[in-house]
């Protein structure tokens, strides 16, 4: 398989925040199809993910690895649990599901490219349900991927409807991230 982008863990954050800044109800199901979304854009336009997470092709859609991780840390589920204080002051879960943000997004982590994705993203998930999110992520990218397992980049940009030099150059730049991180 193909290398999958260096996850950007201060980025990925403010991602976050900045999607609960714009959402009524901050679920981490939509959250997380937004985050989705807006990375698939971002790979597409401009040739680099937002957050750099791994997406794995979960039961309901794509679900951002790292970012999981992060969520179940915070909501003391896992081992992950131990880095649950790194979080503190930056969000909370009012259950299970609902993402509380304790602070507003700090925009420096944020290019403009990287907003006008998230907000692409935003308009075109925020009033959707839990069903309709679903059945929008289980695109070209989700079904040719086996359960539990990572999304190819290459599958996210068909999905996205690049052309197969686009898709070369963006997964050689991806390596070229990689060996330098």
């Amino acid at each position: 398989m193909k290398k999958q982008p260096v996850f950007k863990k201060e980025k990925a954050i403010n991602a976050i925040l900045y999607v609960a800044s714009k959402l009524e109800r901050s679920d981490i199901h939509k959250i997380c199809k937004i985050l989705y979304f807006a990375d698939q854009r971002s790979l597409s336009e401009c040739g680099r993910s937002i957050t750099g997470d791994t997406y794995i092709a979960m039961t309901y859609g794509p679900v951002p690895s790292y970012i999981e991780d992060i969520f179940k840390a915070v909501r003391h589920q896992s081992y992950f649990s131990q880095y649950a204080k790194e979080f503190e002051g930056v969000f909370s879960f009012q259950n299970d599901y609902i993402l509380k943000a304790e602070r507003q997004p700090d925009m420096q982590h944020l290019s403009k490219s990287d907003v006008e994705c998230l907000d692409y993203a935003i308009a075109k998930c925020k009033d959707l349900d839990f069903g309709q999110l679903t059945l929008l992520s289980h695109g070209y990218a989700w079904s040719s991927t086996a359960k539990d397992r990572p999304i190819s980049v290459d599958d996210i940009l068909k999905e996205a409807g690049d052309r197969d030099d686009y898709i070369d150059f963006v997964t050689e730049m991806i390596s070229l991230e990689r060996a330098m991180s």
